[in-house]
This record gives C-alpha cells, structure tokens and sequence, in this order.
C-alpha cells in the first residue's frame, strides 16, 4: 500500500513515499526546483519524484497525509462568507492565494483540520484517487515520530524544538511501558496563544544579524562561535528562564520585540562574539531543559529532531553532558522530514503503537532520491571538454586525491536530509590545510568550520571521541566529537579550532564505492580519513540530475567526478603528471 506524504510548507518543503512500513523515497522540493529551501505551494515535482522513484504515478496511492502548510484558498471548506467571497473572486482574475492550515487553525482556535479541508477536491485537483484517507499531521509529532521508529529502545525522551510550527516551538514525548506519553507540543497548542519562547527563533534573529539568511545560514554562526567570547551570553540568558518541568519561557511580549533587542545588543559587536553568545545560549538551555525531562523520565535514550538539532555542536554536548547511554538525531531534522514523520503518524494510528514498534528498524543509508544507473556515464562520457581518466574508478580516484585533486562522487539516489554522505559528495584530502580556501573558492563558499571527514566504522574510535552515545548519529554527520590527540596535525583540514570534527562514519555494504575509494586512499597514505563535503556550489541545492553534475564539472568546480564505472577529467584537472603525494608527505 502506497501512503504518500506531504509538506507544503513556507520553506523545506518536502514529499515522502511509504510502501507500507518501508520508506521508498523521500525528496525535498528544493532537489527538484533548484530553489534553496523552496516552498510555500503544494510540492507537486517533489511528489512526481517520489513516485517515479518507485515505478508508480498518482492513481497508485491509497492514502494521503499532509502538514499544516499552505495551501490554495479554494480548499478551505472553513471560512466565513467574506472570505470565502475574497478568495473566490482572486481566483476568478488568476490571484489565488495560498493560506496556512496552521495559521487557520489558530485563527478560529480549532484542531480539525480534516473538517476544514475540501478533501474530495483537492484529490482530484491532484490527479489522486478519489475517496482515499486524507489526514493532517502534527509538526512536532512528525519530528519526534521518526526518532523512536529508528531504533530499537525501549524507553526514550523524544526532544524537539525548532522556529516554530503548529503554533509550539518544542515538544516533549516520553516512551515507556509500551505507550507514548506526550508531555507538551501536541494539537492542543493550536488554541491556546502562542508563547515567544523559541531559542532556535533566537539563534535565526543572530545568525540575520550577523548578515546571514535565518533557515539557511545558521551553520556559519555554529562556526563563527569556536573564534569568539561569549560575552552578551547574561544579557541574552537573562530575558530566558527554564523551569522546573522543562519547559523553556521567556519575557519577550512578541517575536519582534526579541528580534528587535538581539540586533540592538549586537550592534558594533565583533561578530565572533556575537555567534559565541548564542551559541551558549542555545546549548546551556537546551541542556537544561533536556536535562530536566530526562529526569522526569528516567531514560537514557534521547531522540532529537527540529531545526535546532541541525546544530551539531549541541548535540555533541548533550551526548557527552546528560546521562545518556545512546543519542540519536534524526537526520532529516529539519522539516524536509516532516513528510516521512508524518506518515509514521497515520500508520501508528491506524495499526496500533504495537505493530507499528514491530515495524521499526535502524537507519543505514539515506540514498532516497532517484538512482539514474549509467545516465550519469553517458552525460559525461558524451560532453565536449571531459574526459575519461584511464584505470579503475576506486583506486584512480584514491590516487587523484592523494595528488591534490577534488574529486566527486556520483552514485546510487540522492541523499535525504541536508547533508551529502556519498551519493553526492565531494572528496579531498584532508591533510593539506590550505584546500579549505581552494575549495571554499571553487564552490562560492564563505564557511568558518572545516569540512567534515569521512571515516570506516573500524577506524572510528581510533581517530575520534565518539564511544556509543554518540555513534548512531555519527552516521549522518548530525554530531560533531574530538579528535584524538595524535591525529589532529595530521589532518588539518577537517580539525576545528576547538579540535572538535564532523565526521560521517560509514560501513562497506552502505555505498561499497565510496568505502573503497576511501579505503584505497588509506593505503596510498597512510590516513584513514577523507574530507566528506556537499556537491554543490554556494547557495545551490545538492546537485540531484546528471546534467546538474556535468555543469559542475564542465565549469570547474570540482576536477574529476567518480562513477561506478569511471573517473572524468574535467577542465580544471591537472594534465600534468602531479608531485609526490602531498597527503602521504603530510602522514610520514
């Protein structure tokens, strides 16, 4: 049975795929659109992508599960004659509005959102067929959902907290005994007033005044913040307060009264110190409220999912901070996973939580998009300008690494989530500390944390801090550790200033190309570690098409790209033999 979910929401929307319990696709809107955090309109290429992923089209679905996002004003069963006139009119002269189902839902202090919805038209709008189950799901419960599912506990918190949806900033769910106990952020929330109480929202205001985008470029402060002092960290601290349960409050009357006092008390500032203040902020209260709730609970599991869980250094102290024997960070945490966390809803409520904690299973792989097999090798193989690099794609792309070159990674789908781990990944040695400005160049990127490395499971713990806490997230790079003493001045490149890294750590039968590219660069070097970044330029989606690879090859982005069957030379790489291998000269 094909359940298909959907998120329209005003950013990171997203369409996922379940065919029963197995999760067959999951894409964002932005792969497809090639429009960083694209939303604000129902997702309809991101959901053509889904299906074609698995060799179905619409008539194939048998139930639909949406979010609170936006919507045409047409489908809106609920609204009052004037409204209902308004919105009838602005689509007869083609100004149809979208509206938020959850700002409707606040609006006229109701929960229902089936009643509010014109089900039946919207189906057929869509090309779906008619009469199937049509559900809304919870923002924060989509979030949380996918934690539990994703493993095998028998008890956990389940944490999340982001910038906002379905009018809550957090919630707070307890698995114990066989049951879920939801402590706050469920539908209720719809009608009650809206608390100002969001850190994340916080950190958004910082990261804008800083002079970055809020939702896109909070990574920069995360980095910003190793260089800096803490020092506006009381003024900030002292308009927030954690209380007894967990619950995180705060005095601001409104979020423009908090936007409008962090850009005042950062005026002038340094902004290293700007992102050390927050970056405090965010992870003393976090912790704190965390902390509380795993009291109350008594677990020692902690599933964390929203956008502020995308703040790896958080997640590193609340792993090594709280009493924790396993953290898990769902990698999808912003809400390009609300999709997928959506139909774990309908499914829980349609089976009953028993057969669905039978249905569980830990995540591997994240390959989701769609897998286009030797279409890659034919773009390339065809277009003026490549060429295709003598040997062995696993051990000429190894050699052209450990010669200097940047080389990336094209195979199987497209990954799900914000990170690349593979499928669309850039490679490059990690020795030499000088690629970070050559590569940050290439790709049009200003980023103040190194990149990550990529790492074998057996060679983990020799070269980081990661132990069993912290071991399950470090599969999709959700969490940053130290690195070991001995190692950092070997791979400089991947090292932060506070000896901290992000690696991505990864098991053979997972992508058996790029183990054994990393693999054979060990061997040529002596280091067991390669630089893992996203394939794609500044301010561009990871790249998902062949043709959107080759763009980025011909005009010299990268230097080669490796394939399943091939390694091609791109205009940038170097023709000439190249010198003794920087990377095994920096590992002697």
């Amino acid at each position: 049975m094909l359940i298909l979910g959907v998120h329209s929401g005003y950013h990171d929307a997203c369409a996922a795929l379940y065919d029963g319990y197995r999760l067959v696709a999951a894409v964002a809107q932005e792969r497809m659109t090639r429009r960083k955090v694209d939303g604000g309109r129902v997702p309809t290429e991101a959901i053509d992508e889904c299906l074609a992923i698995a060799g179905a089209d619409r008539k194939d679905v048998r139930a639909l599960v949406l979010g609170r996002g936006a919507f045409p004003a047409r489908f809106y069963g609920h609204l009052p004659f004037d409204r209902a006139l308004e919105a009838k009119v602005r689509r007869l002269v083609g100004k149809e509005k979208h509206k938020s189902m959850e700002r409707e839902c606040v609006r006229y202090r109701r929960t229902d959102s089936e009643a509010m919805f014109r089900a039946g038209d919207f189906l057929g709008a869509l090309g779906l067929p008619a009469g199937i189950p049509v559900r809304f799901f919870n923002h924060h419960e989509a979030h949380a959902l996918p934690t539990l599912f994703h493993t095998d506990w028998d008890d956990a918190l389940l944490y999340t907290a982001d910038g906002g949806g379905d009018n809550v900033q957090y919630s707070h769910r307890i698995f114990r005994g066989g049951r879920i106990e939801e402590l706050f952020g469920g539908d209720a929330e719809l009608a009650r007033p809206m608390r100002i109480d969001s850190v994340g929202l916080a950190y958004g205001y910082a990261t804008q005044a800083l002079g970055f985008r809020i939702n896109r470029h909070e990574g920069k402060t995360t980095g910003l913040a190793a260089w800096g002092q803490p020092v506006f960290y009381d003024a900030i601290a002292g308009r927030f307060r954690v209380d007894a349960g967990g619950q995180i409050t705060s005095d601001f009357a409104d979020n423009a009264v908090m936007r409008q006092f962090l850009f005042d008390l950062f005026k002038g500032a340094k902004r290293e110190d700007v992102a050390a203040s927050i970056q405090r902020f965010l992870e003393d209260f976090v912790i704190a409220a965390v902390g509380r709730l795993l009291a109350r609970s008594g677990s020692r599991k902690l599933g964390l999912a929203g956008g502020v869980f995308a703040n790896v250094r958080l997640n590193q102290r609340l792993a090594e901070e709280l009493p924790v024997d396993e953290v898990f960070v769902y990698p999808a945490m912003s809400d390009q996973g609300l999709a997928a966390g959506g139909v774990l809803k309908f499914l829980l409520e349609r089976d009953g939580l028993a057969t669905w904690l039978k249905n569980r299973y830990r995540l591997e792989s994240l390959y989701l998009g769609r897998d286009f097999g030797g279409d890659i090798d034919r773009a390339l193989g065809a277009a003026p300008g490549i060429e295709k690099v003598p040997g062995a794609p696993v051990e000429t792309a190894a050699r052209l690494v450990a010669e200097g070159g940047i080389v990336a990674i094209y195979t199987k789908g497209m990954e799900y989530g914000p990170r690349a781990l593979g499928a669309r990944t850039i490679l490059a040695t990690p020795a030499d500390a000088t690629i970070n400005d050559t590569l940050n160049q290439r790709l049009e990127r200003s980023e103040f944390m190194p990149f990550a490395p990529v790492v074998a499971e057996e060679d983990a713990d020799t070269v980081f801090k990661l132990g069993r806490a912290k071991a399950y997230a470090a599969r999709f790079m959700t969490i940053t550790a130290h690195v070991q003493p001995g190692w950092r001045e070997r791979i400089p490149a991947v090292v932060h200033v506070d000896n901290t890294a992000r690696p991505q750590v990864i098991r053979r039968a997972w992508n058996p190309l790029y183990y054994d590219i990393l693999k054979a660069f060990e061997r040529r070097t002596g280091l067991p570690i390669l630089i893992n970044t996203s394939f794609n330029v500044h301010e561009e989606p990871i790249i998902n098409r062949p043709e959107e690879c080759l763009r980025a090859l011909a005009d010299g982005r990268i230097d080669y790209v490796a394939t399943e069957t091939g390694v091609y030379a791109g205009p940038a790489a170097r023709r000439e033999p190249a010198a003794p291998d920087r990377a095994a000269r920096s590992a002697t």
